[in-house]
């Protein structure tokens, strides 16, 4: 399923900012997060293929989405400037950042690639 996050939600479940200033990834398993918008077109591409990968990779991968509107801070605390942009952030590694609506099988890859799961 996937999960809407907002400032505090990212706090507990990503990334506490206010506590690290290095990078330290809070979640148990490794995550994606959809930065977006409820008028981009392109958002709404990617919407329907990350709610099947989250059914795919459930218990595997947690997949959140930050609404770029409603969570200001969030999006310019990650610089975002276009959107969609999708955060992966594998369990023991820096996260990475890819912008654009990505296809189903671009997603799998980075899964694969960046999260080291199949």
């Amino acid at each position: 399923m996937v999960e809407h996050l907002t400032l505090e939600s990212f706090k507990t479940k990503i990334f506490d900012f206010d506590k690290n200033t290095e990078w330290k990834f809070e979640g148990d398993k490794p995550a994606v997060i959809d930065f977006y918008a409820d008028w981009c077109g392109p958002c709404k591409m990617v919407a329907p293929i990350l709610d099947e990968l989250s059914k795919e990779y459930e218990g595997k991968i947690d997949i959140y989405k930050v609404d770029t509107e409603k969570e200001r801070e969030l999006a310019g605390i990650f610089g975002i400037r276009s959107i969609p942009s999708i955060l992966f952030i594998p369990l023991n590694d820096k996260p990475q950042m890819a912008a654009g609506a990505l296809p189903k099988d671009t997603f799998k890859q980075a899964f694969s690639d960046v999260l080291k799961v199949s």
